[in-house]
């Protein structure tokens, strides 16, 4: 298996991760969340460390020991906030209000906040890597470190036009460092082949 392979993987997995945000952005403002939106949101935090790898991968010489600390947390932290949000779109949205009051309550709240602040902490010092290494786009790197970890500190707000803003931010951005971690396979199996 090649690097760009694995490069080309990852921005796949980038633009899947982005559309679990983006989606249920666009239409829980009018609907709220729904089931549907729910199983996106769910199901896409599983495409968010390969995503993460390949854009590591991509900017791994220039971003130093930073970026492959920064990398560690952030992958860390993708993985436990990824079942947070297996758990609460997919299991806690399906239970009656007082069962779900139960199930979050004493030591699952307690992992639920450390789950948060391990994925808040890898996410911003990652897009920080990004900014340093200057491989990626800055936009879309300042993006990643901003918009992301606002999104899971606004994840227990009502949905409003903000929260569906945010999203659609947090995907746009994903979309272009995936697009770019894409062009970056391209370019180093076109260095291969020369």
């Amino acid at each position: 298996m090649s690097i760009s392979w694995l490069l080309r993987f990852g921005a796949i997995c980038g633009v899947l991760t982005g559309l679990s945000l983006g989606i249920p952005g666009v239409i829980e403002p009018f609907t709220g969340e729904t089931p549907a939106t729910s199983f996106v949101a769910g199901i896409g935090g599983a495409f968010a460390a390969p995503a993460v790898t390949a854009f590591h991968l991509r900017q791994r010489a220039a971003a130093g020991r930073l970026g492959a600390i920064a990398y560690a947390v952030n992958v860390v932290g993708l993985g436990l906030f990824a079942g947070v949000a297996f758990s609460l779109n997919l299991v806690v949205f399906f239970l009656d209000e007082s069962t779900a009051s139960l199930v979050l309550e004493g030591p699952t709240r307690l992992a639920l906040l450390g789950s948060v602040v391990v994925f808040v902490t890898g996410v911003v010092l990652f897009g920080l890597s990004m900014l340093r290494a200057r491989v990626l786009p800055w936009p879309a790197a300042a993006g990643y470190g901003f918009f992301l970890p606002l999104l899971a500190v606004l994840a227990p707000l009502p949905d409003t036009v903000l929260t569906s803003v945010v999203h659609l931010l947090g995907c746009a951005s994903l979309m272009w460092l995936s697009a770019a971690t894409w062009a970056g396979a391209v370019k180093s199996e076109e260095g291969t082949r020369a």
